[in-house]
């Protein structure tokens, strides 16, 4: 009898009393009425897509928005703001960029394009030979694509609730099937852009390294030309890029910290990317991240609140490009012997906060597990294993726990990658909630989590 009480009372002590619920709760409430009534993330994110704008990594305008992010920082309640150096590569899509469907009639129609990240500078017209996936272009014998243009009209997958898997299964048309159309001869190549939305924006994003030229179509004009060329097997595309690849170049990433008070080793960070494309404002994709991040310290700054770990914001430069910050970020806190704690990372735009999915050890799952009825009151209940985040992704060992803040995603995809990515399309009462959660969860995390052995 004394053993069963004995192993019962420890059962007890794992988890929370209700003392330590009570002081969550009433902090939790203070962190969200914070936020909510005195935020100033909708504020930061104005400043950034209207004042300094689109940020491709290597180009004036990331600088620009390197140097602000390391002095609002500070100005937000930071004890100290600094650089660290990453190499990027420098790619501009350059001043002017058209297509032109000549359908077999003679007759001429206009319609946009986006080349696609990393695409050379070319003015050219050819057939066009049309596949439906990577995988039937791997299929395709090169006789029938010598000379001419590949278009890969790949519609990403409507049945699946989930956007961000819709998504990832469609990526490789994108991101392989330029390279794979130069390999078997064609003179260009045309992707479907990866969106729901059926909308005229088309979606540019990063395309492996290729001699020829490669652009996106909307999804509404991929539709088109699909129809198009069923009755029409004379029609040629014509279209004019004037990008420029400019070699590599030095940014940086944007770090800033609040000391921690007790165990000042131990490092929770938070994030977002900084750069973005470059034909929008780069705001749901990832302005809401950094803005979030930045909301953070400003809040535990205003409540007061002395972390018992330190607390790290990072805005990354060049997740877009090949992920060079995440990458250099994790190289060099394991050389100067920085231990993670935890990473929570913001990339999924500015939307409703659904919860949190996490990377983490068994033992800090458990722990996290514990809290979740502390977010119920915020409507998150979206808990669960799974991705993290590009960025932080590096960061993964057997004892950091990292977490992404999931949003309901379902339009996302409308504005990623496009010119319709701008400040006027983000809620300020969403990104405010989103921003309130995950300064919610790095306090629970400081609060709770067991320290490093």
């Amino acid at each position: 009898m004394k053993k069963i009480s004995h192993l019962l009372f420890l059962c007890l002590l794992a988890l929370p009393s209700m003392g330590q619920y009570s002081n969550d709760t009433i902090a939790l409430s203070k962190i969200y009425e914070e936020v909510l009534l005195h935020g100033t993330c909708y504020d930061e994110l104005r400043h950034l897509c209207k004042k300094i704008g689109h940020r491709v990594a290597g180009s004036q305008s990331a600088q620009n928005a390197i140097d602000w992010g390391k002095t609002r920082l500070l100005e937000l309640g930071a004890d100290t703001s600094y650089l660290m150096p990453v190499d990027v590569p420098k790619w501009s899509r350059g001043n002017m960029e058209y297509g032109k469907v000549h359908m077999g009639n003679g007759k001429e129609i206009q319609i946009p394009i986006a080349a696609l990240g990393g695409s050379v500078a070319s003015t050219l017209k050819g057939k066009i030979v049309m596949v439906n996936s990577v995988q039937e272009l791997e299929s395709v014998d090169p006789k029938k694509i010598k000379g001419k243009i590949v278009f890969i009209n790949k519609p990403l997958d409507a049945a699946l609730i989930n956007t961000g898997a819709a998504y990832g299964s469609g990526g490789e048309t994108r991101w392989k099937g330029p390279k794979l159309a130069e390999s078997k001869g064609a003179i260009g190549c045309l992707t479907r852009s990866l969106t729901l939305a059926d909308d005229q924006f088309p979606h540019t994003g990063a395309t492996e390294a290729t001699n020829i030229p490669a652009a996106a179509l909307s999804a509404y004009h991929s539709k088109w030309l699909s129809d198009a060329l069923k009755s029409d097997t004379d029609i040629e595309f014509e279209y004019h890029l004037e990008c420029s690849n400019g070699g590599r170049v030095q940014q940086a990433n944007v770090i800033a910290e609040i000391k921690g008070s007790v165990y000042p080793n131990e490092i929770i960070t938070i994030g977002g990317h900084l750069d973005s494309w470059d034909i929008g404002e780069g705001a749901h994709d990832d302005g809401t991240g950094c803005v979030q991040s930045m909301e953070v310290i400003r809040t535990l700054r205003a409540l007061d609140y002395k972390p018992k770990r330190t607390i790290r914001v990072v805005l990354f430069i060049n997740e877009e490009f090949g992920n060079d910050g995440g990458i250099t970020y994790a190289k060099k806190t394991v050389e100067q012997g920085d231990r993670h704690l935890a990473a929570i990372e913001s990339d999924g735009g500015g939307f409703s906060p659904r919860g949190f999915s996490t990377q983490s050890p068994d033992a800090r799952y458990e722990q996290w597990v514990q809290w979740l009825p502390l977010f119920e009151p915020y409507n998150l209940h979206s808990f669960k294993r799974g991705w993290s985040g590009v960025d932080i992704g590096p960061l993964k060992n057997d004892e950091v726990a990292l977490f992404a803040l999931n949003v309901d995603n379902q339009r996302y995809f409308d504005y990623h990658h496009t010119a319709n990515d701008i400040f006027e399309n983000v809620n300020k009462r969403e990104l405010q909630l989103g921003a309130a959660s995950m300064t919610a969860l790095v306090y629970l995390i400081d609060q709770h989590f067991s320290p490093l052995p």
